[in-house]
């Protein structure tokens, strides 16, 4: 799990700066000046008639989808990320506003003005890519460190202590990466803030295993207590030895 979570966190640090610089092209992309008859770099609005449009709630693998029709040609199938805020509002025969982007809508927008983001959009993509690499770097190397510690210390309760220390504190670190996610898209936050939010978290639960571990190494989280041989009582005065069976 070590090894497969430091694989999946390099590769996600390395499409960072790829989802960066798509997001800015995105951003920085002009309205188009006419119909664009092929994808293209300007951002064109196109207006669609729902035909059908499915949160799949409840089923494993099945992201939230939409099939828009245009006023001519053959519809768009469109799966977005979450059901809310307006695929779950969505009926057959709505109309609605797709923003197209090098042929992809990677927007919608219902009457009411509401906006939902699509699968194919860039925006978001530098805070999912950092937050994934944030989550499996942070339990990665120490889960490695925390499952080699033992194989090379066998027979040592210390030692196998302080590596579950390691993996703990591994899991506890990744829980800190996912609640930072958590914040900083629910409060919109910019993208500098995961990485100042996590930081200090992650310095706390490194002094942390830090400690624990010097205190797994000197015996001072074990629980049991060396067996001590039992030492006779002391006699209570007035008592007579037990009589021998011989005379």
């Amino acid at each position: 799990m070590g090894v497969l979570a430091l694989v999946f966190g390099v590769a996600s640090a390395l499409e960072v700066r790829g989802a960066l610089d798509r997001e800015r092209e995105f951003r920085a992309a002009p309205a188009c000046a006419s119909v664009p008859v092929k994808a293209s770099g300007c951002r064109w609005e196109q207006e669609f008639t729902v035909r059908r449009a499915d949160t799949h709630r409840g089923e494993r693998n099945a992201p939230p989808e939409a099939e828009l029709g245009p006023p001519s040609g053959k519809p768009w199938e469109v799966t977005f990320p979450h059901a809310d805020p307006v695929l779950s509002e969505l009926e057959r025969g709505d109309e609605v506003v797709g923003l197209i982007w090098h042929g992809e809508v990677v927007e919608v927008r219902d009457d009411a003005g509401r906006r939902q983001r699509t699968s194919a959009s860039p925006v978001g993509w530098p805070e999912d890519r950092l937050g994934g690499a944030l989550i499996c770097l942070s339990f990665g190397p120490l889960a490695v460190v925390g499952g080699v510690w033992p194989l090379f210390a066998r027979g040592s309760r210390r030692h196998a202590k302080a590596a579950s220390v390691v993996r703990g504190h591994g899991v506890g670190m990744a829980g800190a990466a996912v609640l930072t996610l958590w914040a900083q898209s629910a409060n919109d936050w910019p993208l500098w803030s995961i990485p100042a939010i996590w930081g200090p978290l992650a310095l706390l639960a490194l002094a942390s295993m830090t400690a624990f571990v010097i205190a797994a190494l000197r015996g001072d989280l074990d629980g049991d207590t060396p067996d001590t041989p039992a030492t006779p009582e002391a006699a209570e005065p007035g008592a007579t030895a037990p009589a021998s069976g011989h005379s």
